[in-house]
């Protein structure tokens, strides 16, 4: 029960949010412009602050374990093949396509992994989260930009030449380059293995910056999604949240336990395999051209469900042992 309590604590705020922000749209507080404007600020300033902020202050360094962040790269890249491989059974149309292979792999890492240790093992936690989201964070934006770029719907309409492929290439590595949220990882992660001082004045204006990221980009989801489109996409929204919530923690935690992995090392790898799916798959979608409502779908479910998977999956493994 008490990991219930935890666990629904985590959660149901993301949720609320996401509905409060359609009731400011119903009552008309939000608009459509006033949605754009927030999608927009949270992608580019306020959630690559919060990265930045919540990586430079890691000691990377100081506990460094080559083989868990290696487990993490790996798992992954494995996890994105896999659902590549699914996304090409359930979803026909490309420009869907893309939003249901992020929205399977993407999860809330940065947001909820730190939280959710501390919360289990305290403040004397050993930074496993933080290599976590080393192996894996990166990889979830970069390939989220070459996907996204890949089945854009201006793409997908455009033909299939050589010259098209060869512009597609080139605007997939400019944007992989000038994304945001890499180079607020970028940022972090230089920031803390060079142990550069950050002054109190510029770490509270950049996290206080940072801090709106969840609850903007939230709200403005909210405020976005619509009802009668989530319905049309409510199949590939159920197996999205299938996979995100059950089936990659079913694949690759049993070879986790095998390598020999325990405790917070554990805790992290089900962060990063079953946790819910991260708003800024919906905020990335919307700001490279797609509709965005499979992605704000795929986020409401997971973010509803995964109150109940984490707890089911933490009894799981402190029944057999590993945390």
């Amino acid at each position: 029960m008490e990991n219930l309590i935890f666990s629904l604590n985590a959660t149901m705020p993301i949720f609320l949010l996401m509905v409060l922000g359609n009731v400011f749209r119903r009552i008309n507080m939000i608009n459509e412009d006033a949605s754009s404007f927030m999608n927009k600020f949270v992608f580019k300033v306020a959630l690559p602050a919060l990265l930045f902020s919540d990586l430079a202050k890691q000691d990377f360094v100081g506990t460094w374990n080559p083989k868990f962040v290696l487990f993490c790269f790996v798992a992954t890249i494995c996890s994105i093949t896999l659902i590549w491989v699914l996304s090409r059974i359930f979803v026909k149309t490309p420009s869907r396509r893309g939003e249901f292979l992020q929205g399977s792999y993407r999860s809330s890492a940065a947001l909820l992994g730190i939280a959710f240790i501390h919360s289990i093992y305290g403040e004397s936690s050993s930074g496993m989260a933080p290599l976590m989201i080393l192996g894996s964070v990166p990889l979830y934006n970069i390939f989220a930009v070459i996907i996204l770029t890949l089945t854009a719907p201006e793409y997908e309409n455009s033909g299939d030449s050589s010259n098209n492929k060869g512009i597609l290439i080139k605007k997939t590595i400019v944007g992989i380059l000038k994304n945001p949220i890499i180079i607020g990882i970028v940022a972090g992660l230089l920031w803390s293995v060079f142990k550069i001082p950050i002054p109190k004045v510029v770490d509270t204006v950049v996290g206080d910056i940072g801090g709106l990221a969840t609850p903007l980009g939230l709200m403005s989801m909210g405020a976005s999604f619509d009802g009668r489109k989530a319905m049309q996409n409510v199949k590939p929204a159920l197996v999205a949240s299938f996979i995100k919530l059950f089936l990659l923690v079913m694949i690759f935690m049993p070879i986790a336990i095998k390598l020999g992995f325990a405790g917070e090392q554990i805790v992290a790898i089900l962060v990063m395999l079953g946790s819910a799916t991260t708003v800024s798959c919906f905020i990335m979608a919307k700001n490279m051209g797609h509709e965005g409502t499979l992605s704000s779908s795929i986020i409401m479910m997971t973010t509803f469900g995964c109150s109940f998977s984490l707890t089911f999956w933490l009894f799981i493994l402190k029944t057999v042992g590993v945390i």
